[in-house]
């Protein structure tokens, strides 16, 4: 009983906040407004796991849908979610940026469209206008993807935010950039059924969807805070898996401005590609790194072994 009672208090001394040590102040900046692809994030942040780890997190998002990176490669934030070929373009353009963890392991991205409107292949967008999300990375795949796909004529528009309402007034034929578990179920409630281009399966290879990123000034100051960062997000990541209904609750009563319908759904949707862990593959981003130079997604080679902070597999 002696034994057990030293090791319950040795596990709330872990555990407690110390008085006197003030907790490490961090700021992420999220990639998109707060969505069910953040759920690991906010339940984290709602069971405490942040603060047992010495944390304090401060979570914004982005004005713009090309910010978040930018603004954690230049130190405006402390880190950001990106994604894997936002990241190796910024690296490749000199941006000093280095990954440090992951949230979403598969692509979600999409060549978003209507269905019902003579688009059952990639080249039936040959001449149409096809909008994209997000400046500097969206537009890029979108020009690989068209080439690849043999869509030599195409008038690329930014839609930033405004995805369905582009897609649905018939502003663009199609969009680069939506998620397959997310603005599809937002175009079902209103009433439109929307097809889609896989990236993965028309030529892309397979990539980190949603990614940390940061500054390398963060990386040396706040290295040990950014392990302990994404440790609690895999917890949360984890549990999800293991309590989807509970850890769905905790994410709404943090985010209350969110639609209960829609991300009741997309996170049924998004579940299966959260990370399974958060060691970065170098073999995997170094293949993808070479398929942007080889497709003109860059123009100077992208070592990873430079970009990836994190242990990896």
């Amino acid at each position: 009983m002696k034994r057990l009672f030293c090791s319950l208090m040795v596990i709330l001394m872990i555990l407690l906040p110390v008085p006197g040590i003030t907790a490490e102040r961090l700021t992420l900046m999220l990639d998109w407004f707060p969505n069910v692809d953040h759920l690991p994030i906010y339940l984290a942040q709602q069971r405490g796991d942040f603060a047992a780890r010495g944390l304090e997190i401060r979570i914004v998002s982005p004005s713009d849908t090309a910010d978040a990176l930018k603004l954690a490669a230049s130190g405006h934030v402390d880190m950001a979610v990106s994604y894997e070929p936002q990241a190796i373009i910024a690296a490749s353009e000199g941006l000093t940026v280095r990954v440090f963890g992951r949230l979403i392991e598969h692509p979600l991205t999409t060549l978003l469209f209507l269905r019902n409107r003579g688009i059952e292949a990639p080249r039936d967008l040959i001449g149409k206008r096809i909008g994209y999300t997000v400046p500097g990375l969206m537009d890029v795949l979108l020009e690989a993807f068209a080439k690849i796909n043999g869509i030599d004529d195409y008038t690329a528009i930014n839609v930033g935010f405004t995805i369905a309402q582009s897609l649905t007034a018939g502003r663009v034929d199609a969009i680069m950039g939506p998620f397959k578990t997310y603005e599809t179920v937002v175009l079902d409630h209103l009433g439109y059924n929307a097809g889609y281009f896989e990236l993965e399966k028309w030529g892309i290879p397979d990539y980190d969807e949603l990614v940390f990123v940061c500054g390398t000034a963060a990386a040396t100051r706040h290295r040990a805070a950014l392990q302990s960062f994404v440790e609690a997000v895999q917890v949360g990541i984890d549990l999800a898996r293991q309590d989807p209904a509970n850890s769905l609750e905790a994410y709404l009563k943090a985010v209350p401005e969110a639609d209960r319908r829609t991300e009741t759904e997309a996170f049924r949707l998004t579940l299966p590609y959260y990370a399974s862990h958060q060691r970065l593959s170098t073999v995997r981003w170094q293949q993808f790194a070479d398929f942007a130079l080889r497709h003109d997604l860059i123009e100077r080679p992208v070592n990873v072994d430079h970009l990836l902070l994190q242990e990896t597999e």
